[in-house]
């Protein structure tokens, strides 16, 4: 009979021969899923048989984490701020930098905020985030992608939230209405970037919801007037070095503020606009 020991220590070797990023972990992780532990847990008990039908669950999820497949996929769900959130191939795994930003819109959110949009939603994290914190908030969701829909749909109903989700590419399904807050992470890489990303976030991951390169922030700034209140607010995610040209793409004279801040690792990432309405 396997141990866990025994287990991480192959798993590892496996994932190491097969070039995938963080091999051990990933070990570690799954098996720590499969039985019902945290990962570090796995150390209280290092030298603990594991049944075979563990055994064989863990071999099929160590190929298939060995062919690539990212680890959120594999395990079906991923922990953003304090909700737990269903993703599949449809949507993007949320990242570090996703989180960020919506722990800086809470802190910005305005407390008479009441109508609050996230567009290109995917898993809706963002959205699903701001109405966890403040319930009082009519939150609407939105994708081009009926896929990402039903599973921004099904992490609202996992985490007991009521919001609503609406089909359409990126501003359809508001038409004649206004939003006090407008949260968009929009597929912002160009090509040449997609090209050089890791073998399994091209393979797995939509690319719909990647490649986008300025595209989209153009269509924003073209559209974002007619659907804030004054006053109203937009954050966005952004790539790297893109801070500048999105400063030039919406330097219009009805943005009341806008400027751009750097993640964690230095790069541009984040951009925040206010609405001061329309202007003679």
């Amino acid at each position: 009979m396997h141990d866990v020991r025994t287990l991480i220590k192959l798993s590892t070797d496996f994932l190491t021969k097969r070039g995938c990023v963080d091999p051990r972990r990933s070990a570690e992780e799954l098996l720590a899923a499969i039985l019902k532990k945290k990962r570090m847990e796995l150390y209280f008990d290092y030298d603990a048989p594991i049944e075979e039908k563990e055994v064989a669950q863990y071999r099929e999820w160590i190929k298939r984490r060995g062919d690539k497949e990212p680890l959120a996929y594999i395990l079906g769900e991923v922990e953003f701020l304090n909700l737990k959130l269903q993703v599949t191939p449809a949507v993007l795994i949320p990242r570090q930098e996703t989180e960020i930003l919506a722990s800086l819109v809470l802190k910005e959110l305005p407390e008479e905020a009441k109508e609050v949009w996230d567009l290109c939603t995917g898993s809706g994290c963002l959205g699903l985030a701001v109405k966890k914190t403040c319930p009082q908030t009519d939150v609407r969701l939105s994708d081009v992608s009926k896929e990402a829909l039903a599973v921004a749909q099904a992490n609202a109903t996992q985490n007991s939230l009521e919001v609503d989700c609406l089909e359409g590419d990126l501003f359809a399904p508001f038409a004649g209405k206004k939003a006090d807050v407008i949260l968009c992470n929009p597929p912002y890489i160009t090509l040449e970037e997609y090209e050089e990303l890791e073998d399994e976030v091209r393979a797995f991951e939509p690319r719909g919801a990647l490649v986008g390169g300025l595209d989209f922030y153009h269509r924003l700034a073209a559209d974002l007037p007619t659907y804030l209140r004054p006053n109203g607010k937009a954050f966005l995610e952004i790539g790297t070095g893109q801070g500048e040209p999105l400063m030039e793409i919406f330097n219009q004279s009805h943005w009341k503020q806008r400027r751009y801040e750097k993640d964690w690792a230095g790069h541009d990432r984040f951009f925040f606009l206010e609405y001061q309405g329309p202007v003679d």
